[in-house]
């Protein structure tokens, strides 16, 4: 039965790990955002020798789960900060689909762009920088945003490895205060109330760019 008196204690705690959670999911898809982006490029401008070795290697890491890889990295790296190590897991295992994304974006960048920068023959740099890339993250913001979404319902997994996330916390208050039912439907809601508002701009981002 719902206790109104421990849902108010919890509150303040869920907030607190909160906090946590939304700090992971931002440095964690930075992360994965700076990380994802320069397999694309490699695959697509780069030697073959240094593409396929990446490919393989995405290929791996996707095809793992995230919790093991979790697991693994807090066993192969224990003196690095559960927050840190975190963050990097995040950051590495979604780089690898964003990397996807960020392929499918430069492929649809129109080839009449790459043949007008040949025709002025602007350094290769150049042409990467200023005309390829502002155009194959616009195309992609929507993806972008719905892998972010994504992220963050994955942040509980981090409590596997002592961060101190908001379900991580949840999970304390309820096991001190026997209010399971409380923590765990606060968790919740701020997890919907955080990650609905967000889905539904996302699809307003990709109504926009698609007319």
């Amino acid at each position: 039965m719902w206790d109104g008196e421990a849902a108010g204690a919890a509150l303040p705690v869920v907030l607190e790990g909160f906090g946590i959670t939304l700090l992971a999911t931002v440095l964690g898809f930075a992360v994965a955002a700076v990380l994802g982006l320069a397999p694309a490029v490699v695959e697509r401008a780069g030697p073959r020798w240094v593409a396929v070795p990446l490919r393989g290697a995405a290929g791996f890491v996707r095809s793992t789960p995230l919790l093991v890889q979790l697991f693994a990295a807090w066993v192969l790296v224990p003196a690095l900060d559960a927050l840190a190590l975190g963050v990097l897991v995040l950051g590495v295992h979604y780089a690898t689909y964003l990397s996807e994304v960020y392929r499918t974006g430069i492929d649809a960048v129109p080839r009449g762009q790459w043949e007008a920068c040949t025709a002025l023959s602007l350094p290769r740099r150049r042409v990467w920088r200023a005309v390829v890339l502002p155009q194959a993250v616009r195309n992609v913001l929507p993806p972008l945003g719905n892998y972010a979404v994504s992220l963050f319902k994955e942040t509980p997994l981090l409590s596997v490895i002592t961060v101190h996330e908001m379900v991580h916390e949840a999970n304390v208050f309820g096991s001190t205060h026997f209010a399971y039912l409380e923590s765990f439907t606060l968790a919740g809601a701020v997890f919907l109330l955080a990650s609905w508002p967000t889905s539904l701009l996302v699809r307003r981002l990709e109504a926009r760019l698609a007319h």
